[in-house]
């Protein structure tokens, strides 16, 4: 089979190609494999690490038990898998509003003062009841239940306290009783609290002056205070000393009256030591003796000796 000539000369002629339609069995097997591929894309899922799985059935709605990271055979076009993120989430209410966070809590102090809060609260889907929680609150949980909540238990844990209080004590006991109340909300609702985090507490300027100042004052109350402690205990030092001090004297006292009577005791029932005790102290030097035991008489020693050394010389 030829072309046409063209201006009078021939072309080559071209060899055709005819495309036949593919048989029977052969669309059989393109359809089977396109209809397998279907059904196994339909009925494997994969739930990624971090997250957790609530199937939902057309026949009998949302399954009670929730599937786990890993590879889970469904029913193909039955079942439908809703991911929830089981990670550790935050919700951050501040005055510098940004990737969808709200605005900073206001509230009032016990007396009334303007108090605006930072708050950030870290949070977990309990992977245990995520199906309760997709059937009863949804994937909005966050903008209806966690944002709401939170504002209303920092109010009201701000609301038991003083202005003074929060800004420098009490900032621990106002983040310990939010953690408390939203963890009773959070655990209703199927999430679990992992933390409160009071970023930032602000009164008004005024307000912290005078705040300031009363600081100042009571600090320097407690400064007078010690100075007072400490003459008093200086005081009591002194009268405990002297107290001692005079107790010593009367024990010193006590034991030489003691000694004193019993000296003159022992005089009053020896009478002969009277007279030794004279002798010794007007001749300290003289060795004296008493004749007999029952006399009332002394003699020197030393007399009665010395003409027996001169006889005995040359």
């Amino acid at each position: 089979m030829t072309e046409p000539t063209v201006n009078g000369s021939q072309t080559r002629s071209r060899p055709t190609v005819q495309v036949r339609p593919p048989g029977r069995p052969a669309a059989l097997l393109i359809g089977g494999l396109l209809a397998a591929a279907v059904l196994v894309s339909q009925s494997v899922k994969v739930i990624p690490a971090g997250y957790v799985g609530v199937v939902f059935s057309s026949f009998s709605g949302v399954k009670a038990q929730p599937l786990q990271e890993g590879i889970h055979f469904l029913v193909p076009f039955v079942d439908r898998v809703n991911l929830y993120d089981a990670r550790l989430q935050e919700v951050t209410l501040a005055h510098t509003t940004q990737d969808g966070d709200e605005g900073a809590i206001r509230a009032r102090s016990k007396e009334g003062l303007d108090i605006t809060a930072d708050v950030t609260v870290q949070f977990r889907v309990d992977r245990a009841k995520a199906a309760t929680l997709h059937k009863e609150l949804g994937r909005d949980y966050v903008r209806t239940v966690i944002r709401p909540q939170v504002r209303s238990k920092v109010r009201d844990a701000i609301g038991q306290f003083g202005a003074a209080d929060i800004i420098s004590s009490k900032r621990q006991e106002v983040e310990a009783s939010i953690t408390a109340e939203l963890r009773k909300i959070f655990e209703r609702n199927n999430l679990v609290l992992d933390s409160v985090l009071l970023r930032e507490l602000r009164i008004p300027d005024s307000i912290a002056k005078a705040i300031e100042q009363k600081q100042a004052a009571e600090q320097q109350v407690a400064v007078e205070r010690n100075r007072l402690q400490q003459s008093t205990i200086s005081a009591q030092r002194a009268v405990v000393e002297a107290e001692g001090a005079a107790k010593a004297s009367v024990a010193r006292a006590r034991g030489e009256a003691e000694a004193l009577s019993l000296r003159g005791r022992a005089l009053r029932e020896n009478p002969q030591l009277i007279q030794l005790t004279v002798a010794e102290k007007l001749s300290p030097g003289i060795q004296t003796v008493m004749l007999p035991s029952t006399g009332n008489f002394l003699l020197d020693v030393g007399t009665l000796t010395q003409p027996a050394k001169t006889a005995a010389k040359p």
